[in-house]
């Protein structure tokens, strides 16, 4: 139940083992940041898993996951803002409620921003293999380009997509940064390139029985779509390496979750209405699919394709950054190894944790299906967003004279709607991927035990 004092939290910011990080990130770029995290396989391929669930309703559900999303913003805001360090909710977590309760916010980050990785890689893949079909008119062979479980060997273009942002990052967060404000107008442009031609096939006879499944599959669609709101907070990861965290920080969380909410709304609406919702199931590459029926021309999917390929490697990009800063935290800490935390002198960035992490995320992309990490990815991110939510209350408590750039309105009752949403979302979600997260929990628990626990610079200090 030891905590880490908010100043002392603030004092580390930076330093790793051999180097510290460099601030080099403003308010574009920590906005950036968190679209590009965020803006991307959600929208352009769980669509096709969340519509059958909900019907045209899945506006309703995009609803649903915004608003949960937008109370665990606020709060994640309010924290960013009082304590400005790469750790995000693990960080939050240990100034509030103790070590154990951090390292277990710590492991849920490891399995949302790992596996979300993988599962952003999986439906890159998928992308290309439309871009590959219009241009040249080969794909990579299913053998090559699926799972063992979905009858393929390997996703070979899963991997790569990986290994292509571990490339980037190696060379440093202002580099990056930079490919990724490139890529995020890419993506945004193509959405509203979508809507434009979708628009022409819209019939609204489409939303006639508007919630099929009963509101049951609405919220069971919710609880997929949540996987679409992950990254929001990728902009808290870069909190030392922000030129001016405290304002910036919540200003480009909030800011990249209205636009990102405006397009997912506005992409699910006019999709819905251009394809009857029955034709969604078992479509990785809806958008494209609804863009060459609607023109009767391959040129239109072809281009959303290859918006989509460039666009989901941004996200892949981005929430691959926000791992390797969540692990050099916990590594700083003593959770984790020291290597984790070792930063090199001339890009600022911790390569070896890149490495490590990259390959692991490669290897799950390339042999686990997309539907089983994504909602792995939802439960492990609703764990850790509740947990920030508490975390607000028990720090305006603890710590009342705090400075805050930003404080979420109406007292505890939004942090406390922000938790209620979370639960509702986490119990939306099926058995077999509580076993998942259960099991999950287990072994990171039997690590902390036996490796974080006596080794914890807090620890350290105590003897």
């Amino acid at each position: 139940m030891r905590r880490k004092p908010v100043e002392r939290l603030v004092a580390e910011g930076g330093q790793g083992e051999g180097g510290s990080l460099r601030r080099s990130l403003g308010l574009w770029q920590l906005t950036m940041i968190s679209i590009g995290a965020t803006l991307g396989t959600g929208i352009f391929v769980v669509l096709g898993d969340a519509v059958p669930e909900a019907g045209p309703a899945v506006t309703l559900s995009f609803v649903i996951a915004g608003l949960t999303a937008l109370f665990s913003a606020l709060s994640y805001a309010e924290l960013a803002g009082s304590i400005p360090v790469a750790g995000s909710s693990y960080s939050y977590a240990y100034a509030t409620m103790g070590e154990l309760v951090a390292w277990v916010c710590g492991w849920c980050l490891v399995l949302e921003y790992g596996v979300s990785v993988a599962a952003v890689a999986v439906g890159w893949g998928e992308y290309l293999n439309e871009l590959l079909d219009g241009t040249i008119g080969v794909t990579v062979p299913a053998a090559l380009s699926s799972a063992p479980g979905e009858g393929g060997i390997i996703n070979l273009p899963a991997l790569i997509v990986v290994l292509l942002a571990m490339v980037f990052l190696l060379g440093g967060v202002r580099e990056s940064a930079r490919a990724n404000t490139i890529m995020v107008a890419v993506k945004i442009a193509a959405l509203l390139l979508f809507c434009a031609v979708g628009f022409m096939g819209f019939k609204s006879g489409n939303y006639a029985d508007f919630m099929p499944l009963g509101m049951a599959g609405v919220s069971a669609a919710g609880a997929t779509l949540f996987f679409s709101y992950i990254g929001f907070d990728a902009a808290s990861t870069a909190g030392e390496e922000a030129k001016n965290p405290k304002k910036d920080l919540p200003r480009a969380i909030m800011l990249s979750l209205i636009i990102v909410t405006a397009l997912y709304v506005l992409v699910a609406a006019v999709a819905v209405g251009a394809w009857h919702w029955t034709k969604f199931e078992g479509s990785d590459a809806s958008l494209a699919a609804i863009m060459h029926d609607v023109s009767g021309q391959s040129f239109w999917g072809t281009l959303l394709a290859l918006g989509a390929v460039i666009s989901i490697a941004s996200v892949v990009l981005t929430v691959l950054y926000g791992q390797t800063r969540v692990l050099f935290a916990m590594s700083r800490d003593g959770l984790m190894p020291k290597s984790l935390g070792k930063v090199h002198h001339t890009t600022g960035a911790p390569r070896l944790n890149t490495v490590i992490v990259s390959l692991f995320c490669g290897v799950l992309a390339a042999l686990i299906p997309l539907g089983k990490l994504v909602d792995a990815t939802s439960i492990g991110t609703l764990f850790a967003f509740a947990l920030v939510n508490i975390a607000v209350v028990v720090l305006r408590y603890r710590r009342p004279e705090l400075e805050r750039t930003f404080k979420v309105p109406f007292g505890p009752l939004l942090p406390v709607l922000g938790f209620g949403f979370c639960a509702y979302n986490m119990f939306s979600l099926d058995t077999v991927t509580w076993v998942v997260f259960a099991f999950w929990m287990a072994a990171g628990l039997v690590f902390y035990f036996s490796y974080g626990y006596r080794r914890s610079r807090l620890a350290t200090l105590e003897k």
